[in-house]
């Protein structure tokens, strides 16, 4: 932020107070004509948003530039304030915003959304915003750039367990961060204190913050005290005393307003109230007239990246695959010292196997402690700035905890990297609450996302490799144990020197005439067993390695169903599992064939491993008889 700019005259802040009556006048024009939104908390923190949006380094006409000050909405559901602020600044012509709003094919939807120009990231549901505001601060902070981040939040949403997470995080960074809280002390069902009691002042205080406590429409307090938080060594939150409903005397403090739009005769009172022209049949004309046309969406870069990702360490001894990934993550550290790698822990480094990457780029490894929902969002925001950034964790954590966060960096178009190293059965001993078996059917219902599994440690380099150049969301699930290297029919390595990662390529291990068996992940080395029982018995088997799930091979499905019958064979979810995905590709194409899934039918055993897969009936001994009688 640039001070001299900040330091607002009694005039320009009059000329504010101005903008904030014609923004409330704005505010309920939209709800009103789309009979839904949020009116009451846009009315609160109207006065705040405004003066901080003219005291900010931001340019309309380069929304994007680098050393912008960065703004997260966290109450999305205040974009009315948003539209009406960001018109304001020049970003937009705010009869767009009224006559558009939460109308299907506009961008100005109900909650902010960063298709609307000087929107940084869409909000999700409460409580995340201070996470994501965290992860902008951090990206400039490594890279240098001289910004502050701002993030504006309601006060219901301060009873969120993740704003915790985020507290604490922001503190140990020492991030150049000022959190702005509407204090309104209403939310949907009446009094904060009434829902959920809470101590916001002495939350943040017990985690490290600095504390403004302010009156949120006295303009003159607001700008002294963004000016005080901005040159503050520490993060600072910002506690604004509002009234919901501002400027309306009917709205004022009445929590029905948090979630109800006016009805005409009230819009026709209310405008009144503030000296405002009702011009209502202006913006139903316009309203009328809408094409999807007409709406420009903002688009990201999503150019790959240049990054130097060196040459395979080919493996030649039994290891597993999150070995591979730490060792292939560190090897392309040390030849991009200057690269915008970025790699996170949540206190199981020792098991994700980071250490060596730490030791590369230092600088660029970030532990974020038991906090995995403050994590997720923390990273996948700090990805929107152009790092490539990635998430190890367990499966359970970094899939099924944090599946609501990676939703949010999915309808974002981040940029996020997650590598899960305990997935499947062969957590073994874990039990059940940690055997992740449904990582592809939960990641696979987000549609930015791709899900590429390895078959064995030589593969795992590759797609590491692949996948650190690559723009885009990714999940690379893999087992606990150490696995045999996959190997062709004459005893060398499949994936060794000559082998080269494609994307949605298959790949045969095994050719074979009487049926085809799919695989994926920790199993395939099984199937390759299973394969030369069946021989024995007479029984030729195609083999097929599926890693890329989401965009299945057309080529291999048909071939596969020449020979008459497909098995799939996974330590997942039997009912979202792969097996799943290729029957529905394969219904597609119109293939018949007789078909079988092999997978997990219900939550299994603690104990060793081999004995989990015989309890499922997924071991080689019971695949062999399974796939006999089948046939």
């Amino acid at each position: 932020m640039n001070i001299e700019k900040a330091q607002l005259s009694i005039k320009q802040l009059k000329e504010i107070q101005i903008l904030a009556n014609e923004a409330r006048g704005s505010i309920i024009k939209m709800t009103s004509l789309a009979k839904s939104g949020h009116p009451g908390g846009s009315m609160s923190t109207i006065d705040f948003m405004l003066t901080l949006y003219n005291m900010i380094n931001v340019d309309p006409k380069n929304p994007r530039m680098k050393t912008r000050d960065r703004v997260i909405i966290s109450h999305g559901h205040t974009s009315p304030a948003a539209y009406s602020t960001l018109a304001s600044c020049g970003f937009f012509d705010i009869d767009d915003a009224i006559s558009q709003f939460r109308l299907a094919g506009s961008i100005y939807e109900g909650h902010v959304e960063p298709d609307v120009a000087g929107i940084e990231w869409a909000s999700g549901n409460l409580g995340q915003g201070l996470s994501a505001g965290c992860g902008f601060a951090l990206a400039n902070k490594l890279k240098n750039i001289d910004t502050h981040t701002f993030v504006l939040m309601g006060d219901g949403e301060q009873q969120k367990g993740q704003l915790c997470e985020a507290r604490r995080f922001a503190v140990k960074y020492n991030l150049n961060i000022t959190a702005f809280v509407d204090y309104n002390q209403l939310q949907i069902c009446g009094d904060i204190n009434k829902v959920m009691p809470q101590y916001i002042l002495e939350n943040y205080l017990s985690d490290g913050w600095d504390v403004i406590e302010i009156d949120g429409h006295d303009l003159i307090e607001i700008r002294d005290a963004i000016i005080d938080s901005v040159q503050n060594e520490k993060p600072t939150v910002i506690i604004g005393h509002t009234t919901m409903g501002k400027g309306v005397s009917f709205m004022e403090n009445k929590e029905k307003y948090h979630g109800s739009p006016l009805s005409e005769e009230q819009l026709t009172q209310a405008l009144k109230e503030l000296g405002l022209e009702n011009d209502i049949e202006k913006y139903k004309k316009l309203r009328s007239k809408f094409s999807t046309s007409n709406s420009n969406h903002n688009k990201d870069s999503n150019l790959d990246f240049d990054i130097n990702t060196g040459e395979p360490i080919i493996y030649k001894d039994k290891t597993d695959n999150r070995s591979a990934w730490g060792n292939a993550i560190a090897d392309i550290a040390s030849k991009n010292k200057n690269a915008p790698l970025v790699v996170f822990d949540c206190d199981l480094q020792g098991s994700v196997k980071t250490k060596e990457f730490e030791a590369a780029l230092p600088q660029n490894f970030i532990q974020g402690g038991i906090m995995e929902h403050n994590t997720a969002v923390v990273a996948a925001a700090m990805s929107k700035e152009r790092l490539q950034v990635f998430f190890p964790d367990f499966g359970v954590f970094g899939v099924d905890e944090t599946f609501n966060q990676h939703r949010l960096s999915d309808i974002n178009k981040a940029n996020l990297k997650i590598i899960t190293t305990h997935v499947g059965l062969d957590v073994g001993e874990d039990g059940k609450t940690h055997q992740c078996i449904d990582y592809f059917g939960l990641m696979k219902n987000l549609y930015n996302f791709k899900t590429i599994i390895p078959a064995d440690p030589n593969q795992t380099d590759r797609i590491i490799r692949y996948i650190s150049g690559k723009y885009g969301n990714f999940l690379i699930p893999m087992g606990r144990s150490k696995l045999e290297l996959v190997k062709n029919e004459n005893g060398n390595l499949f994936f060794g020197k000559d082998y080269k990662f494609e994307y949605g390529k298959a790949d045969l291990l095994r050719d074979g005439k009487t049926a085809a068996l799919f695989v994926m992940g920790t199993l395939t080395g099984n199937a390759l067993i299973i394969a030369e029982r069946l021989e024995d018995l007479g029984i030729s088997l195609q083999v097929w390695n599926i890693s890329c799930p989401n965009d299945l091979d057309e080529d291999a499905l048909k071939q596969a169903a020449k020979t008459g019958a497909v098995f799939t064979y996974e330590d997942h979810n039997v009912n979202t599992g792969i097996g799943n995905s290729i029957a529905d590709k394969m219904m597609q194409l119109g293939l018949q064939c007789k078909f079988t899934k092999f997978g997990v039918e219900d939550y299994a055993l603690s104990g060793n491993s081999d004995d989990v897969f015989k309890h499922c009936k997924l071991d080689v001994d019971s695949i062999v008889k399974r796939i006999q009688k089948a046939l």
